[in-house]
């Protein structure tokens, strides 16, 4: 029978100490639900005594009911003016509602005599009159060694005094923080060789990933007898941040035949990464391991062909085991293999010959050596792709356009495009205006497709980048445009590139108009009107949002 390992969630707490991580009391209440429901054994909602927001939380977690994991608060030990009873942030803890309380303390005899400025003996005493407290008071107690690995380098005897104080005192785990991230696996080893044999209490690791080692150190130590991990998802924490629990989950259960989590729960990883990266409102990693978007995302043309033969030539899982998805990636590095796949994938057919696919090959290079970038416009690849094959055929053709702006002396602004295009026979000439030349070049070239494809009308311009290709050449640089739309039904982006900003814009504008009218019109199903919840919000109005706008008249 595998041997389980604790899993216990700090997000809340030491995540939100991360730069540009900010949660409020409600945001951490849907994380700790989220969390409670892939069965993490702890989690530790924050420190009630410091501040009003984790009050309120604890308040408002009371009124949950958490099935599956246990919510813990966070707080030091007792001040050495006062005892326990009289420390307000003990009290704190106590009247935080919680069962399960963690408590940090001095390992460090540097901490002790330089920070707090107290003697070691009296650090120690701390340790043990408040974990002692705390377990008069029925509270189920983690003890966080603070600083244990560099305080144990330092004074190895006093950094063992401080874990026989906390033992002593009636702890439940002692846990050994790595709190300046700065230790080896190899120091890991070591010390835990040395810790294990001299204590009676389950051991757990806190690692912090200042050199990089957070996970490495993290897994040694279980290795070498800790049964609980601390960490945050998506390594969220201060500084370079904690030990990333999703990788920490994905290599112990899937690699090391540890148990952490339900096995069911494994393939909703990729989700609950996400989850907590919308809520924090911190864009995710690509190339975060086993759930990033990249992690299972191909490009060279060697690497392609071999997974169409195996998978496992170039992936250590499949991806679907943590709820991810393998890519094939379009550029100048890929062969026919990436086409084919690509192809397969978009439900595109190709001449048997494999002619087809040499020719997408070399359009994709010849575009890509002018700055055109295929990887995550993958409308317009589809586009390009049906059009070197001769499935597509333009709906419309541009005959000219012209956009002005116009600013007078008070500071305003006005852009006005004029456009005029062929369908079939038909000319259509229209003017609109925007709030700046490709916002008014959207609302023309819509303006003019309505009266002939409707359809236009159900899409909405939702993001716009522009980035310089190559700096040197100044004012006169290419760009590279990339547009984001949507319907109710997909998302797609597409890609254009010139030394002309606006001809870029257009070049993006055009194929996201036309890979819109290569799918046809959103069809209405009766029997379900409810849209994708992610999709409600720009389906119903199509026009950019004010800050999309704001882009578009830069």
């Amino acid at each position: 029978m595998a041997v389980q390992i604790i899993i216990y969630d700090t997000t809340l707490r030491d995540g939100t100490q991360g730069e540009q991580v900010n949660l409020s009391a409600e945001d951490k209440l849907r994380i700790a639900r989220k969390l409670d429901g892939f069965c993490i054994h702890y989690i530790e909602g924050g420190w009630p005594g410091s501040n009003p927001k984790d009050a309120r939380f604890f308040e408002m977690a009371a009124r949950n009911d958490f099935k599956h994991s246990r919510l813990t608060a966070f707080g030091s030990t007792h001040r050495a003016q006062m005892q326990p009873e009289d420390d307000p942030s003990i009290q704190a803890l106590l009247n935080s509602g919680v069962q399960t309380v963690t408590v940090f303390g001095k390992s460090w005899d540097l901490h002790a005599e330089e920070i707090l400025g107290i003697s070691l003996e009296q650090n120690a005493d701390l340790i043990e009159n408040t974990v002692r407290y705390l377990k008069e008071k029925g509270l189920e107690v983690i003890y966080d060694a603070e600083h244990f690995f560099d305080g144990f380098k330092r004074n190895r005897d006093y950094a063992l005094q401080t874990l026989a104080a906390a033992e002593k005192g009636g702890a439940d785990f002692l846990v050994l923080c790595d709190t300046n991230g700065g230790t080896l696996p190899g120091e890991v080893q070591s010390t835990l060789q040395q810790v294990a044999p001299r204590v009676h209490t389950p051991l757990g690791i806190h690692a912090h990933n200042d050199c990089g080692l957070a996970l490495a150190n993290s897994l040694t130590a279980v290795q070498n007898g800790a049964v609980m991990v601390q960490g945050t998802i998506n390594g969220y924490g201060e500084r370079c941040g904690n030990v990333d629990l999703i990788a920490v989950i994905g290599n112990l259960q899937l690699k090391m035949g540890y148990d952490c989590i339900p096995p069911e729960k494994i393939r909703h990883l990729t989700e609950l990464s996400r989850f907590v990266s919308e809520v924090a409102n911190v864009p995710p990693v690509n190339q975060r391991p086993f759930v990033g978007h990249s992690a299972f995302a191909h490009k060279g043309g060697v690497h392609v062909s071999a997974i169409l033969k195996n998978p496992a030539a170039y992936e250590h899982i499949e991806p679907e085991q943590v709820g991810n998805r393998r890519r094939v990636l379009v550029s100048d590095l890929s062969g026919k293999s990436n086409i084919e796949f690509k192809t397969q994938e978009l439900g595109i057919k190709l001449g048997g010959n494999g002619y087809d696919s040499q020719k997408v090959v070399q359009r994709v290079k010849e575009l890509e050596d002018q700055g055109f970038q295929f990887e995550a416009a993958e409308g317009s690849l589809e586009l390009l792709i049906k059009k070197v094959t001769g499935q597509y055929q333009d709906p419309f053709v541009l005959e000219s356009f012209r956009v002005t702006i116009e600013k007078n002396r008070d500071g305003e602004d006005t852009a006005q495009a004029t456009i005029k295009i062929s369908v079939g026979d038909e000319v259509e000439i229209t003017a609109a205006e925007g709030d700046g030349p490709v916002n008014a070049l959207d609302h023309a070239l819509r303006k003019a497709l309505g009266k002939f494809f409707p359809e236009v009308e159900e899409m909405g311009l939702v993001d716009f980048k522009v980035r310089v290709i190559d700096g040197s050449e100044g004012t006169g640089a290419k760009v590279r445009v990339q547009i984001e739309s949507r319907d109710s039904r997909e998302i797609w982006t597409t890609v254009g590139v010139s030394e002309n900003i606006i001809e870029a814009s257009w070049q993006a504008l055009v194929d996201s108009v036309q890979y819109k009218l290569s799918k046809g019109p959103v069809e209405e199903n009766p029997g379900n009107d409810t849209k994708p919840a992610h999709m409600e919000a720009t389906a119903a109005d199509p026009s950019p949002s004010g800050s999309l706008r704001r882009a578009l008249g830069r």
